[in-house]
């Protein structure tokens, strides 16, 4: 057999391996399925294949008076913003502009507790007398192993402070990112809404999704339902915040999503450094945060990257990260094979149920560890 040929063999069985992807109308069936099962009210969902946009779709409301959701509708990223935001510095570390292991206190000219506590940034003052802070480099933050709560406002006494020592354990920390946010900023003299847009949203097309609220989002804009049906406004979200400021719509983060699994602006290298888990999750679930470490059987088959979660499943490793609030559930999942992804945005937070039969139904098993990421899901 000529090596022309075994290649070509080989890569046949590659892709033979890939399981396809669903049929458009067989994942819009399965989500009204999953609104009708759920009582979510508006949902929106994409699929990505070969690092390519193939399929985007909405359904239901966008706000209480039933106008339509559409796939140019304005829906809060919530979380997903931190995948964005940890794909933008696994660019910089592939520019050789951050050095990912290296403290974020080397990138600022003042000690981090001097600059006090920044409204809308961070409470840094309350570091002062925990010298640990100086140890925080970019990726404790970008995998969650700061030792902050989510947020100091969820503390008892409201005040920010470290409960491990960075590095050495997975605790999901919004204001971590923060703190990383808040070095690009004072130190590189970064704007990360500027950087983004330039970087990525811009080139992509993706001319509806910021960080900041912009009024021109109010002409076709979703509201959300919450856990009891109740409908809630959408909040317009005045200050960039890298832990989940992001609006977007599902067009433009099925763009943003592409880019993503198929390593756009990234080397070879800073991409498998994007996704490729370092830091292995101890925790039984994911919230609250700051749980005891579970027994080994018991920890999910998975571990936190730059800003998303890596896992190893039944078509070998991927990538996902949820994005959550009381009106809002959103799940992106990608497959390093035939670089694969399903996106799902709602507005209504009851849809959450459904993901795991959504994600399967598009992209077959993946081993998702929706145990630990949604610990109240109904059997699956």
């Amino acid at each position: 057999m000529s090596r022309i040929l075994r290649l070509g063999l080989g890569a046949l069985l590659a892709a033979a391996a890939v399981p396809a992807m669903a049929a458009p109308h067989r994942i819009d069936t399965a989500a009204r399925a999953a609104m009708a099962q759920t009582g979510a009210r508006g949902l929106a969902i994409a699929l990505v294949e070969r690092g390519r946009v193939t399929h985007v779709a909405a359904f239901g409301a966008r706000d209480a008076s039933g106008r339509p959701l559409t796939v140019d509708t304005v829906m809060y990223g919530a979380s997903l913003t931190k995948a964005v935001f940890g794909y933008f510095n696994a660019q910089l570390a592939d520019q050789r502009r951050l050095d990912l292991d290296r403290p974020i206190a080397a990138l600022l000219p003042q000690p981090i507790p001097a600059y006090g506590n920044v409204p809308g940034s961070g409470q840094w003052g309350d570091l002062a007398n925990d010298p640990r802070w100086s140890a925080i480099t970019p990726r404790m933050t970008l995998t969650h192993s700061t030792g902050f709560a989510n947020f100091a406002f969820l503390e008892p006494d409201r005040r920010l402070r470290i409960h491990f020592t960075p590095g050495t354990r997975y605790a999901y920390s919004g204001e971590g990112l923060m703190l990383l946010q808040f070095g690009l900023e004072r130190g590189l003299g970064l704007d990360v809404e500027a950087e983004l847009q330039k970087r990525f949203f811009a080139p992509l097309g993706m001319t509806r999704t910021s960080l900041k609220w912009q009024e021109r989002f109010a002409a076709n804009l979703a509201d959300g339902w919450d856990e009891s049906g109740a409908a809630h406004p959408h909040d317009q979200r005045s200050r960039v915040r890298v832990a989940g400021s992001m609006d977007t719509t599902i067009a433009d983060m099925a763009r943003m999503a592409a880019a993503m699994v198929r390593g756009y602006g990234l080397s070879k290298a800073g991409h498998a450094r994007f996704s490729q888990g370092t830091l292995p999750i101890t925790t039984r679930q994911q919230f609250p945060t700051l749980l005891p470490e579970a027994p080994p059987a018991e920890r999910p088959a998975a571990k936190a990257a730059l800003g998303v979660i890596a896992f190893r499943g039944p078509q070998g490793t991927g990538w996902f990260k949820g994005g959550h609030d009381d009106i809002t559930a959103n799940t992106l999942v990608c497959l390093r094979r035939g670089r694969r992804c399903v996106l799902i945005l709602s507005n209504d937070v009851r849809a959450e149920r459904a993901f795991p039969t959504l994600v399967r139904a598009a992209l077959g098993e993946t081993g998702v560890p929706y145990r630990w990421e949604y610990p109240g899901l109904p059997s699956y």
